[in-house]
């Protein structure tokens, strides 16, 4: 389905905020999926001297589909956007050491498992009018983020 950025816009939806958004906007969201889009900029807080970015930062923009995913289903049922936490990766393959500087691409996401301890594995893709880097990530989008932030103080209580 076709994200209406009238209903929720993009900057709501993300927990990121200023330079550390790296996304620029949704273009299409459902139950399982969306598809987002940014333009590898040259004043990004990870650009190399020649303005590209490198392909490893590839990880954060699947990362930031899955929480405009996430923040945007939360939204919709009338709740607050959740911090969630990247677990790790696997199978993380780049056809380039780096995106260039001005190239529009769009990074899509889909969900192929969640848990009943609210642990989520999205396959991901980053295209640029064909596929250039894929993996597949685990995540954490629990319910209650504090004693995931401050486990030692959860402890003493």
């Amino acid at each position: 389905m076709s994200f209406d950025p009238e209903l929720f816009p993009f900057e709501s939806l993300l927990p990121q905020t200023g330079d550390m958004c790296l996304l620029d906007r949704l273009l299409a969201v459902d139950e399982e999926s969306a598809r987002a889009e940014f333009t590898v900029r040259e004043d990004s807080l990870f650009a190399l001297a020649d303005g590209s970015v490198p392909a490893w930062v590839g990880l954060e923009y699947m990362a930031q589909a899955i929480a405009a995913w996430s923040g945007y289903h939360y939204l919709r049922h009338g709740e607050q956007i959740r911090l969630g936490l990247l677990l790790g990766t696997r199978h993380f393959e780049s056809q380039v050491a780096s995106f260039a500087c001005g190239g529009i691409l769009t990074v899509s996401i889909a969900r192929q498992f969640e848990a009943a301890n609210d642990m989520s594995v999205f396959e991901c893709v980053i295209e640029h009018g064909e596929p250039i880097a894929r993996a597949s990530l685990n995540v954490l989008l629990p319910k209650d983020i504090q004693p995931y932030l401050n486990p030692k103080q959860e402890a003493v209580e």
